[in-house]
């Protein structure tokens, strides 16, 4: 850690939680066509709330939250039933995409606290939907103490520095691997690596933007999102936004490749935007979040689809936007992020529910 880091860490003034005054969780009824969905519990109550994921035994549950008094996204772990949420990041920066080793030994996600402490400059929308790549993320890992969402007594260690994106890690049920998005070689693609950063390898190779990887609970199957050229125009639409590190997500489909980054095939075939893909534990289904319904609009929602591109089934019917699902390992929870019943307008919140087949 360096001394700068470490005067700002001390000078972090001591406040209560945001989280002090919220219930652990509160109970809704599906919305009418839910039919997968039973016994929802949303486990957040403010602010912004997004990309939770659970630990291989169940019992815990990962997220980012904006949340007052912290500049931008900082990651919580909590129990799966929402009690005990507790800061595993420093408080400063942004971060994102955090993921449990499947010991629950290690709390993996990207920070810019290093290389910017304050929040994550804001994205010019003039420029359309877009999102930002930011430059600023590098990987860091955080040793967990005797319950994940306890520290042990050591620094947060980094783990993937390069000079560019690295974000949207996630970890093999088999612990023998990582995967996660970068674009310090020029183009947005996904890489595989050992958990300590060594040994890593591009597993995508063609112009245009791959990432989002999910392996699946067998460690076998990596699903992703890709984002393909309609003509030269969009080619150098992508190319440009890039280099301001943007990229446009108006069309993205899903992908599957096997864990050394063979036999690559497109799964969907939709119009619009579909991304965070998440494989079933039974290996034959994806769920994801998708506005193909309204592709000009910004309304998403879940859907799974058998993994040879047929059987697209709706699983959300919330006027709302619902996204970044993943099932537990034994299939019988999902947990994902909603607008629905949000305290003000875009409001984003966790929800868990059993999964009902």
């Amino acid at each position: 850690m360096t001394g700068a880091l470490l005067l700002a860490l001390l000078a972090v003034p001591h406040q209560e939680s945001p989280f002090a005054h919220w219930p652990n969780s509160k109970a809704w009824p599906s919305a009418p066509g839910e039919r997968h969905l039973r016994n929802i519990r949303q486990l957040t109550f403010g602010g912004q709330n997004a990309e939770a994921y659970w630990s291989k035994d169940g019992n815990w549950i990962t997220f980012q939250t904006r949340q007052s008094p912290w500049p931008d996204e900082q990651i919580i772990v909590m129990r799966a039933d929402g009690s005990g949420k507790t800061l595993m990041s420093t408080g400063l920066g942004r971060c994102t995409c955090s993921y449990f080793t499947p010991n629950n030994q290690w709390l993996y996600f990207s920070s810019t606290h290093e290389r910017n402490t304050g929040a994550q400059e804001a994205v010019d929308m003039s420029k359309g939907y877009v999102w930002r790549v930011n430059p600023d993320f590098a990987l860091y890992r955080q040793r967990l103490g005797p319950s994940p969402n306890t520290k042990a007594r050591m620094a947060l260690m980094p783990v993937v520095k390069m000079n560019g994106y690295v974000a949207e890690t996630t970890i093999a049920p088999n612990g023998k691997y990582m995967v996660f998005t970068g674009d310090w070689e020029g183009d947005i693609d996904i890489y595989r690596a050992n958990l300590d950063g060594s040994g890593m390898t591009r597993l995508t190779d063609v112009a245009g933007y791959d990432g989002g990887p999910f392996i699946s609970w067998d460690s076998k199957v990596i699903v992703y999102r890709r984002g393909p050229f309609d003509d030269d125009q969009d080619k150098q639409d992508y190319i440009d936004l890039h280099k301001q590190h943007l990229v446009r997500p108006k069309r993205m489909d899903l992908w599957i490749m096997d864990s050394m980054g063979r036999h690559k095939r497109q799964v969907t075939h939709l119009p619009g935007a579909s991304f965070a893909p998440f494989m079933h534990p039974d290996g034959k289904r994806i769920i994801f979040a998708s506005n193909y319904e309204d592709p000009k609009g910004r309304e998403f929602d879940l859907y799974t689809v058998r993994k040879d591109g047929t059987g697209v089934e709706r699983i959300t019917t919330s006027p709302d936007f619902d996204g970044f699902p993943m099932f537990s390992r034994d299939g019988k929870k999902v947990v994902w992020a909603s607008n629905r019943h949000g305290s003000v307008p875009h409001e984003t919140n966790i929800f868990v529910a059993d999964w009902v087949e």
